[in-house]
């Protein structure tokens, strides 16, 4: 990798989620990349906060690929966490900001929001503009949408679909557990096993649910921008293209709306 110069400051970022560890590396306003993984313990991030070069910080945190031909210094981290203990992990991290929702410039705010809604809805927004409405096909599945004036209008939180697999497992004595990555196409709505019958309620009940939303907010909005991110993303997104193009048309499919909400904010922080 060979940015133009370097005379833009580098900068990572790190969204701590429920399930995983997502990264960003930018140059200024530049994502060279983006990239997950598992959560890391305590003892390997001190390991990582002894690196002296961010070559050496990457190779650790990113074996594969090369980066930088020359030597750089460690860059300053931004943090967005919605999990507390990976939060006071990484705040022994040095040169780290943890981000927080006072920082993201979204009006009418609750305290309780989660960081990585404000910041998806915020850099959505001004990547495309408001009014806009995110959904996060994660772990847990939600709705954050903020009005023309970049005000919040609300939202609603539900257990994901892999969440909605793993609960119907774990909270009977016999349902089987279901894997997402076993199946990519639509199940038959009425089925006659018990793994396609978890399957058909699970999709067609959450694909209608979102249809609901999405319509909802176009009823408020006629002109509202909707994007989606999530690690569900684009199974969701094929699912609703395959039952219901006209509302999968308005969707913007975006993995990183997190780190355009933060690189939006580095700048003043």
């Amino acid at each position: 990798m060979k940015p133009q110069r370097h005379r833009e400051e580098i900068w990572l970022g790190l969204e701590i989620g429920n399930s995983r560890l997502h990264w960003a590396l930018f140059v200024g306003e530049t994502l060279y990349l983006a990239w997950d993984t598992d959560y890391l313990p305590e003892s390997v991030v001190q390991q990582l906060a002894e690196c002296q070069t961010l070559n050496d910080l990457l190779e650790k945190i990113f074996p594969q690929g090369e980066f930088f031909t020359n030597t750089l210094p460690l860059c300053r981290l931004f943090v967005a966490s919605v999990v507390p203990s990976q939060t006071a992990i990484w705040q022994t991290y040095p040169n780290t900001h943890v981000i927080t929702l006072d920082q993201v410039p979204l009006k009418g705010v609750y305290p309780t929001l989660g960081i990585d809604r404000a910041l998806a809805l915020w850099g959505a927004g001004k990547m495309w503009g408001f009014p806009m409405l995110v959904i996060d096909a994660g772990t847990a599945l939600t709705f954050t949408a903020a009005d023309a004036n970049e005000s919040l209008v609300g939202g609603a939180i539900l257990p994901g679909l892999g969440l909605q697999f793993t609960t119907l497992n774990q909270q009977t004595g016999q349902l089987p557990l279901v894997e997402t990555r076993d199946f990519v196409s639509l199940p038959p709505r009425f089925a006659l096993n018990t793994t396609e019958a978890i399957q058909s309620g699970v999709i067609y009940t959450l694909i209608a649910g979102i249809k609901d939303f999405i319509e909802a907010w176009l009823q408020l909005f006629t002109n509202g921008k909707i994007a989606i991110k999530g690690g569900d993303r684009t199974l969701l997104m094929n699912y609703l293209q395959a039952l219901y193009p006209e509302i999968a048309a308005h969707l913007i499919l975006e993995a990183n709306l997190v780190f355009w909400g933060m690189c939006k904010l580095v700048k003043l922080l």
